[in-house]
């Protein structure tokens, strides 16, 4: 507890005063904390404040929270041990705060695939399910991320799809007694993935046709791969369950590229979307200056109801 009060003491009061408006360091602990919350449920993730909470991620959650996020996500979640997710379960409830995605990492998705129909994987898929459900229990998480794999390019699109959509469905059969839903993203990291746009998973989502599938729309990827952010957005929209954050170029917070995303964020409002929005980027600048940035962009990219 030391600790904690010397860093909201010091270093955050001058974050707070960045960040929320010129608050004065010196009014002491209660100047440390954000004025109020955000319009919409942005979710930074383990390591975004290392620099100003220091490198227990639960004293980042703490720190999020003071700076007035109510959500996190955490890709890793599955491969930390069980007392420290009971931990950040329990933290979070305390907090009042949202687990958003972690990761349903079924061995290695960057080069086996589903797309291949081999038992094999697929059994390794479900093993993984089967486990992401228990941990979804610990930090009260609704929602994992799915990655299908890589193209299996001996096999024509639709066979592939096929097998995708198989596994999927036998995924869902696990997820759905817990209400867990697995949210499928597409991505731009290497045209070697078979998940690459929107309107393909939602093709998929809706031949799985089951509320535990449905799509984790990443606005960075989509707009290198795709772009027309919000009429895509709307069109996917019935299957839409979680949304995630980076600027383009460079995949960095709101404002560093050319996304227009105050106006994005409005148009969320406006559909009346209360979901996660998780901050899957990095920081643009390093240290406790990049951080303080970062807490800005998103209040400077928030203030879309003036």
């Amino acid at each position: 507890m030391e600790r904690r009060t010397f860093l909201q003491q010091g270093t955050l009061a001058g974050i707070s005063a960045l960040a929320f408006g010129g608050v004065q360091a010196a009014a002491g602990p209660a100047a440390t904390k954000a004025e109020k919350t955000f319009n919409m449920n942005y979710a930074p993730h383990d390591g975004m404040f290392k620099n100003s909470a220091g490198g227990d991620f639960l004293d980042q959650i703490r720190f999020m929270h003071d700076q007035g996020f109510r959500a996190i996500e955490d890709n890793g979640m599955l491969k930390r041990d069980t007392a420290m997710q009971e931990k950040i379960g329990n933290l979070l409830a305390k907090l009042g705060m949202t687990m958003g995605v972690f990761v349903i990492d079924g061995g290695d998705n960057w080069k086996v695939s589903l797309t291949t129909g081999k038992q094999e994987f697929k059994d390794t898929f479900l093993k993984t399910c089967r486990t992401a459900v228990e941990t979804a229990k610990r930090v009260n998480a609704k929602w994992a991320t799915v990655v299908p794999g890589f193209f299996e390019r001996k096999l024509p699109i639709g066979v592939q799809t096929g097998n995708v959509i198989d596994a999927l469905r036998a995924g869902a059969e696990i997820l759905e007694p817990s209400g867990l839903v697995m949210v499928l993203e597409p991505l731009s990291d290497t045209p070697e993935l078979f998940l690459r746009t929107a309107d393909q998973t939602y093709e998929i989502c809706r031949a799985v046709n089951s509320p535990s599938c449905k799509i984790l729309y990443d606005i960075y990827h989509m707009q290198r791969n795709t772009g027309h952010l919000i009429p895509m957005m709307d069109m996917c929209w019935s299957e839409i369950a979680y949304i995630q954050i980076g600027d383009n170029p460079g995949r960095k917070e709101p404002g560093t590229g050319e996304i227009n995303y105050k106006n994005i964020f409005k148009h969320l409002h406006e559909k009346g979307y209360k979901g996660v929005l998780g901050m899957e980027h990095g920081n643009f600048h390093e240290g406790k200056e990049g951080e303080v940035a970062v807490i800005k962009a998103y209040r400077e990219s928030d203030n879309f109801l003036a």
